[in-house]
């Protein structure tokens, strides 16, 4: 979706600002209603031609197989600490029999087997839009799969991305809580400790974001190697405390347990699905490194650590069925419990970094894709682009993170509010799947269903056992993403409605040239740059300063700033240009959803058409409105007032496009919604 161009900050020093109170609306109602068809004619188009930056085929090397082990397995290299607890806990609780930590065990590995790696590792990761993963990405590569814009296919990836940040605050809570919840085994004194020592742990975390992830990020990969090393070892080292637990390796084992127990096994499943809570993470983060480097390290050290850690910790329990209080770190003898406690917390702050890092990319890419209004984006790495920090989400998540951590109290308590959101955002993906499978890679629907079916069958039937921890906490992520929901789809029709409504009330861009080409005004030296959502059209800024400057620079540049569904934009492709009169050139300035738009960078390669801008003798001009619920009557009032509220708190167009601010000069109108 194209950005709008208003200028919603306050005004630097350097810009003059005018306001036309004749440019509000007519205060006639305008039909509030809009189709689902004229609505995915406002979302973005996937059928752009553009070849982006494609990163898939980068060279394996130990070093990003290793740096992989942090960022993409932090999140499910973690979930030993609590995946097995909670579910024998709810096992006890349903009064299953002792032997069933066979079959729960057996169920965990066939989980991560069947859906990380088939689903994520082998299929999902092989439907990247160039390189790069994520709901979002999913979305775009249906989208051009379809052949064109589904408003159906949206509201799917804006489910998806709103479970996702509903998931990237219960994950710094649960694994940081459950990572100091170990300090009790150790010292008993010190549980009235952990709640405020986690609160501290995560608002330093959250503190350092800021600065980025380049320089920590060189501790990550060798950190996650001594943890997934340790946790294999400590797992072997009482697999054959009872070696019945071998058993577990049996599929039918898995199936006996869920046949047996039939409805009592629901409760254990919502928590056996807490082991695999980081595979979306895997898929969004793939970009970062490329596919073999997070197959190989999956392959080589991340499923035979997890392996070993299940089994060492259920035949440690059929063995000592009293340990399973707290089993992952009961396994580690006396003189190591400390030294695992503080490397579990410190895997755990580095598997809460991840899914952080993972926020604040899917939320650069619902800006970029219309979603939601512009946010201040500071990019962390002069070496890797996709390393990006947004002050506005990093206090969100930090607020939700803390708030979550004070009103439960403990992991075991957060355990219901966790697996919702992940569940929900993996069924999306499956039916994501299900499209880019038959109509992008041509699969018949009997391979397509045979492959994908039972496969989404499984996370159904997690995503019904999930929804049963509604009341004991599964009402909170459910609750966030519904808040997510209704802003996004506000933003999306609102900024449709709008845009249709200026256009309709709007002078012809060619009309307005082709009328100033027969009785000019007062033309000046230098350049002007109007920046607009529809080229088309004369933007309100240039008629705004016809107006009351009565002056019209040498070279006029009306400027459409698109985002591709595409990661990456090569500099060959960033510019189109075209004369339309006297003075006047048409151009489109297209970006790729992960990158950081910069206007006057991408215009400095106007030189390849023979045009030439001194920044000096450039000028800026945006359009600065003023949102006024009234009687336009294009939204439900309460709509209208949050719409309004959204166009506000977007951040500036000078930082959003990297204007110089110095150069940037701001009209403004008011418009009745």
């Amino acid at each position: 979706m194209v950005q709008d161009m208003s200028e919603q900050g306050g005004v630097d020093n350097g810009k003059r600002k005018t306001t036309d109170r004749k440019a509000q609306g007519s205060g006639q109602a305008q039909d509030p209603e809009m189709t689902p068809e004229e609505l995915a004619d406002a979302l973005p188009d996937p059928d752009r031609a553009i070849e982006a930056h494609d990163h898939t085929n980068q060279k394996l090397t130990a070093g990003l197989v290793l740096a992989c082990l942090g960022v993409v397995y932090g999140d499910i290299g973690t979930s030993p600490l609590y995946a097995l607890r909670e579910s024998l806990v709810h096992a006890r609780e349903e009064g299953l029999p002792e032997n069933a930590v066979i079959g729960i065990v057996s169920l965990l590995f066939w989980t991560v087997i069947l859906i990380v790696f088939v689903k994520y590792v082998l299929l999902i990761m092989r439907a990247d839009n160039k390189g790069e993963g994520g709901t979002l990405s999913l979305v775009a590569k249906a989208q051009g799969a379809l052949g064109h814009r589904s408003w159906k296919v949206y509201l799917l990836g804006i489910v998806g991305v709103s479970l996702f940040f509903g998931d990237s605050m219960i994950t710094p809570a649960i694994s940081v809580l459950s990572a100091v919840e170990g300090l009790e085994l150790v010292a008993p004194g010190f549980t009235p400790w952990v709640v405020p020592l986690t609160c501290g742990i995560v608002m330093v975390l959250f503190s350092v974001q800021r600065s980025g992830t380049e320089v920590v990020a060189r501790w990550f990969g060798p950190i996650m190697l001594i943890w997934f090393v340790t946790m294999g070892i400590v797992g072997a080292t009482h697999i054959f405390d009872d070696s019945r637990i071998l058993y577990a390796l049996n599929p039918l084992r898995a199936l006996s347990f869920l046949f047996h127990n039939g409805f009592g096994s629901l409760p254990v499943l919502g928590s056996v699905f807490l082991a695999v809570t980081g595979a979306e993470a895997l898929y969004a983060d793939m970009g970062h490194f490329g596919k073999k480097p997070v197959r190989v390290a999956w392959t080589v050290l991340v499923l035979p650590a997890l392996t070993l850690s299940y089994l060492g910790q259920g035949a440690m329990i059929l063995q000592h069925p009293e340990n399973i209080a707290n089993p992952f770190f009961l396994m580690a003898p006396d003189w190591f419990r400390l030294p695992l406690i503080i490397l579990a917390t410190m895997a755990t702050v580095i598997a809460s970094q991840a899914v952080i890092s993972g926020a604040f990319s899917v939320a650069q890419q619902a800006v970029q894709l219309g979603l939601t209004p512009r946010l201040e984006i500071q990019h962390t790495s002069d070496k890797q682009l996709g390393q990006v920090f947004l002050p506005r989400v990093n206090s969100i998540l930090m607020v939700g993170v803390v708030a979550l951590v004070l009103t439960f109290g403990s992991s075991a308590n957060l355990a219901g509010a966790y697996g919702i959101a992940v569940t929900g955002d993996m069924v999306i993906t499956s039916f994501l799947a299900i499209i880019v499978f038959r109509y992008a890679w041509k699969w018949s629907w009997l391979l397509v269903l045979a492959i994908v079916l039972p496969i989404l069958s499984i996370e159904l039937i997690f995503l019904y056992a999930n929804l049963m921890k509604v009341v004991d906490g599964g009402y909170i992520p459910l609750a966030f993403a519904v808040i997510v929901i209704t802003l996004m789809l506000i933003w999306v029709r609102g900024s449709a409605m709008l845009e249709r409504k200026l256009k309709a009330e709007a002078i012809g861009l060619d009309f307005l040239v082709d009328k100033l080409a027969k009785s000019p005004p007062t033309i000046v030296p230098g350049t002007a740059v109007f920046l607009t959502a529809d080229p088309d059209i004369a933007p309100s800024a240039l008629m705004h300063n016809l107006k009351h400057n009565r002056v019209l620079h040498e070279r006029n540049f009306i400027v459409k700033v698109e985002f591709a569904t595409t990661p990456w934009v090569p500099v060959k492709d960033r510019l189109q240009i075209r004369e339309i009169g006297k003075g006047f050139w048409r151009v489109v300035c297209r970006f790729g959803y992960m990158e950081q738009p910069n206007v006057p960078r991408a215009l400095a390669e106007a030189r390849r058409f023979g045009l030439k801008f001194d920044i000096m003798n450039t000028s800026y001009f945006l359009n600065r409105r003023t949102l006024k619920v009234g009687k336009a009557n294009l939204m439900p009032k309460w709509a209208a007032r949050l719409y309004a509220g959204l166009y506000r708190s977007a951040s500036e167009a000078t930082n959003f496009y990297r204007l110089p601010s110095n150069r940037v000069i701001e009209l403004g109108q008011q418009i009745n919604i």
